[in-house]
């Protein structure tokens, strides 16, 4: 196997997991995903809805996890805030990249996609992208992010464009 060409954190937001009440499914999609894409990955951690979701995502930005990926907290329940956590962190959105994930799950025929609030963007020098709760929705997005990841990492660590023909 060749040397993780970076690192990465899950975070699972879930009240209902953080409390032992049921398992968390998404995050270890994620982390598969993380993996094959071939970064070291930490996690999944469990936090609850709310706050805690603020403090898991300083932390990880001040550890310098070059991908930060939060599965949950993304819909329209009362507790869903993961989006109002992210944004305060953000240096520069990537509204085109939330937006694939979203279309993804529209093509892949979950018209419920679309109602995913989740936030991509540049936090320091990492990456932070929030993908929806459940199994599906971690799986769909990862299908649109994990091709991304080297081209992303290059990018936030200063490597130039390659060029056709170099």
């Amino acid at each position: 196997m060749s040397e993780p060409f970076g690192t990465a954190l899950v975070i699972t937001i879930s009240t209902r997991a953080a409390a032992g009440v049921y398992d968390d499914e998404s995050g270890p999609v994620i982390a598969a995903s993380l993996s094959e894409a071939g970064l070291l990955v930490d996690g999944p951690q469990i936090v609850p809805d709310g706050k805690a979701v603020g403090g898991a995502l300083t932390d990880a930005v001040a550890h310098g996890y070059d991908v930060i990926i939060t599965t949950g907290g993304t819909g329209l329940s009362p507790t869903d805030d993961t989006p109002e956590q992210t944004r305060p962190l953000v240096d520069k959105e990537l509204p085109h990249l939330s937006a694939a994930i979203t279309q993804h799950g529209v093509d892949q025929g979950v018209p419920t996609a679309v109602l995913s609030r989740g936030l991509a963007g540049v936090a320091g020098r990492s990456l932070v992208i929030n993908l929806p709760g459940s199994r599906g929705g971690a799986r769909d997005g990862m299908a649109v992010v994990q091709p991304l990841l080297r081209h992303a990492i290059g990018q936030l660590r200063g490597d130039d464009h390659p060029r056709p023909g170099h």
